[in-house]
């Protein structure tokens, strides 16, 4: 099964100084059909004008993951870890027992743009924070690592990228244009596949997310 998603169906939230495209039911947006995929509960992808954001609010049980587009973020949380996030850095928060976090565009005069995810999470003990930088250039990177059923990998396939995939996966694109097997994904298209039948096969001067899943 292969079903692509267009960055224009994805639920809308705008807020004061902050515009939110949800991939998955959220917040007041409820679709009983698409309340997650395999460990994934939230793709969200954030727009912040400066000096806006979010205040410290709570999460538990849930693994948080990062990944900036364009700008500057400041990111707080109870670990007492975090500080300034920007492109090239994933950053995972394991809320587990209970942690909060607030999270701000450090610029006064440039806006910022972030994809924030949420995992089913194995991490059941006090709350901790990891980030990884992510090599800059074409190809497949590993991203920082996950206590879930999942597995990330950030893709720039530049010329051409074939991708296994065991189960299921989701790819999130976040700059310019991915071609999956002929079919042209542009920034904040998604496609999701569950048992494939062949390799996907990747090619396009994009970036994506792609998310190998139980």
């Amino acid at each position: 099964m292969r079903e692509v998603r267009r960055a224009a169906d994805r639920y809308l939230t705008v807020g004061d100084g902050t515009e939110t495209r949800h991939s998955f039911s959220y917040g007041a947006h409820y679709d009983p059909a698409n309340v997650g995929f395999g460990a994934l509960q939230a793709i969200n992808t954030e727009t912040v004008a400066p000096g806006g954001g979010y205040d410290a609010h709570r999460h538990a049980d849930v693994e948080i993951v990062t990944w900036v587009i364009s700008g500057s973020l400041e990111h707080q949380d109870s670990t007492g870890r975090g500080g300034v996030i920007r492109p090239d850095a994933a950053q995972r928060l394991s809320a587990g027992e209970g942690a909060e976090h607030a999270e701000r565009n450090a610029s006064a005069d440039e806006p910022l743009v972030f994809v924030q995810m949420m995992l089913r999470s194995h991490h059941e003990a006090a709350p901790e924070y990891a980030s990884v930088d992510v090599p800059v250039g074409s190809g497949r990177h590993p991203a920082v690592a996950v206590h879930a059923d999942a597995r990330l990998e950030v893709v720039r396939p530049s010329e051409s990228v074939v991708v296994e995939v065991a189960s299921r996966a989701l790819l999130h694109v976040t700059r310019g244009v991915v071609v999956v097997d002929g079919e042209t994904l542009a920034t904040g298209d998604e496609l999701r596949v569950v048992d494939p039948s062949a390799p996907l096969h990747l090619e396009g001067p994009g970036e994506a997310l792609l998310w190998h899943l139980s």
